[in-house]
């Protein structure tokens, strides 16, 4: 393995920055086998990120910034960074921070817990950004650590917006003895509800198997997002009508074979859906949605009673709802993680745009307690897919 440009030594570990398409698919099949050995998460892998890079609409507004630190020829650790260009703002960030809940670095295990402040010192060594904004961090996250160093070029504070990660925890012996833990008032409602939307046709859930096409469920899926953004005032460039985004996140799960696809159908029509990722006896939930003209059945809520008694039956023991504090969540979840995010400012640019942000921030909780909020409010979160 040759040095690249710029590269810098320490020890016998040796970094670099990948800025280029070319470069990012140099380094497949090491980031690949890195990320294997780690058994982390689908949205730590190279193909998630290239899968997010080749889709991007606007890659005009961003470039790729991602540190690696090698030993030799292996890979040990990556620091998989973008920055984006935000009114004249340049802000680094987790790459595919839009379409990630969990962002975190990539370490080989048992490597160096001080590895991470190395890369880190490297990718703030540079120039060409004006900002850093680091969100979506789970407590456990290798990245928090980078949020307790002093003596930083770039140090890292918190930041007033958050995440939450509701989720389902057991273990339980069954899907059915889950079920039987519900609610007298939820399991009625369960089959009032299924009984309504079987009136006159034929009700089926079903997990699509492996090599049906994924197509028509995620074009389903991308229409009724798009239907209940509109609905709600939002919008989310995952499912915006053309964008390859949705399919090549999806392409990835399935090629790792961690894909779960449920369907509720009616009469053969899907009118409820949820794209799943299984890891690490988690199921994980990254879009449900529903047909909003059959409202009033609930078939969003009967398909999460059926998914999540499918999950423990094929050994979940934790059905994870991600990032999103819809109210349906907590209807099920009886664990809450918050995910905090951090900033920074590097130069003069960064700091004045980071405290403009304070004084917005400010002035809307201001506005909130002169209309008479409730006197605690929850803090802000965020919803990755969806924004006003």
């Amino acid at each position: 393995m040759t040095s690249m440009p710029g590269a810098a030594r320490a020890d016998d570990i040796r970094f670099d920055i990948v800025r280029t398409a070319d470069r990012l698919q140099q380094i497949g099949d090491a980031w690949e086998s890195l990320w294997q050995r780690a058994d982390a998460l689908v949205f730590q892998s190279h193909a998630w990120v290239s899968a997010w890079w080749g889709a991007l609409p606007d890659p005009e507004r961003r470039e790729l910034f991602i540190v690696l630190a090698w030993r030799g020829d292996e890979l040990i650790a990556v620091l998989p960074l973008a920055i984006s260009r935000l009114h004249g703002v340049r802000v680094l960030e987790w790459a595919a921070k839009d379409y990630t809940d969990y962002c975190d670095v990539l370490l080989q295990p048992g490597a160096d817990p001080a590895l991470v402040q190395r890369l880190w010192a490297h990718a703030t060594a540079e120039r060409g950004f004006d900002a850093a904004y680091l969100g979506h961090l789970l407590p456990t996250a290798a990245a928090m650590s980078l949020t307790r160093q002093t003596g930083s070029k770039l140090a890292l504070r918190p930041h007033h917006r958050q995440a939450t990660s509701l989720r389902v925890v057991g273990p339980w012996d069954s899907g059915q003895a889950w079920f039987g833990q519900q609610s007298g008032n939820a399991r009625r409602n369960y089959r009032r509800s299924l009984k309504l939307l079987n009136e006159g046709a034929e009700v089926r859930f079903r997990r699509l198997p492996e090599g049906e096409p994924l197509g028509p469920a995620l074009q389903r899926c991308a229409e009724l997002k798009r239907a209940w953004c509109a609905r709600n005032g939002l919008v989310a460039p995952l499912f915006d009508e053309g964008s390859s985004m949705l399919p090549a996140l999806a392409q990835v799960m399935a090629d790792k074979g961690v894909l779960r696809i449920f369907t509720l159908e009616r009469d053969g029509v899907i009118v409820a859906m949820t794209i799943n990722f299984v890891q690490h006896d988690t199921m994980m939930a990254y879009v449900t949605t529903y047909d909003a003209t059959f409202e009033r059945s609930s078939p969003g809520y009967i398909l999460l009673f059926d998914y999540i008694k499918w999950a423990v039956d094929h050994g979940a023991t934790t059905i994870d709802f991600l990032c999103g504090d819809e109210d349906y969540k907590y209807r099920f979840a009886n664990e809450q993680v918050t995910l905090p995010s951090f900033v920074g400012g590097r130069t003069l640019l960064g700091k004045a745009a980071l405290q403009s942000d304070r004084v917005w921030h400010a002035v809307q909780q201001y506005r909130a307690r002169s209309q008479q909020a409730p006197a605690k409010t929850p803090a802000p979160t965020e919803d990755k897919r969806a924004s006003a």
